[in-house]
């Protein structure tokens, strides 16, 4: 299930919407890193920035989902799509993918919106990322042992650790963390109990 064995062809041809993420991932951090000051403004322009949110720029709380804060963090949340989400666009279908990918990270964008103060701001796919991790946990849930053993032994433990090391990082958006992983264990268990019931 996490084990990626496709060659790059076959990758983007299984999983087109992971693959169009990590594009996206790299042309924005490409742009963000243009020297002159270019680049910083770039960033500027796409971050999660509170006091503009509320000033009526709500395009902040989705444009952050794209962009990150440098190479560690693009690579660590990329890396992060790579393993983990393939299985579940295959599992959901690239547009209910797409879809709950989205709706998780512009949910942690609005929590960190309304719960941290107007100077606050934020980059970062980590939210939405969460919100995978939450679908896992909604797979867990619902069907306990009869859930894959990849997502028992391997999905659960990852959660757990980190979701304890959001507590202990600096410079992490705690709020986006949690609300996202909140967001998608609501909309797996909505979604995963309509499939048993069918």
């Amino acid at each position: 299930m996490f084990l990626r064995t496709e060659s790059l062809s076959q990758f983007i041809r299984f999983y087109p919407v992971v693959s169009v993420l990590i594009l996206i991932h790299a042309i924005v951090f490409i742009a963000t890193s243009l020297p002159g000051g270019l680049g910083n403004e770039i960033l500027f322009t796409l971050a999660g920035i509170n006091g503009l949110i509320s000033e009526g720029e709500y395009y902040r709380l989705v444009t952050p989902i794209f962009a990150h804060a440098d190479l560690f963090h693009v690579l660590f949340n990329t890396f992060s799509l790579v393993l983990f989400a393939p299985a579940l666009e295959r599992l959901l279908g690239s547009v209910q993918f797409i879809v709950v990918y989205m709706l998780a990270g512009i949910i942690a964008n609005v929590a960190t919106w309304v719960l941290q103060p107007p100077f606050y701001s934020s980059v970062g796919a980590s939210g939405a990322i969460f919100g995978l991790f939450g679908l896992y946990a909604a797979i867990w849930l619902i069907y306990k042992q009869g859930a894959p053993m990849e997502i028992r032994q391997v999905m659960v433990p990852i959660i757990v650790i980190s979701v304890v090391m959001t507590f202990f990082s600096s410079n992490i958006n705690v709020t986006a963390h949690i609300a996202g992983l909140i967001a998608g264990i609501f909309i797996g268990l909505f979604i995963f109990q309509q499939r048993r019931r069918e």
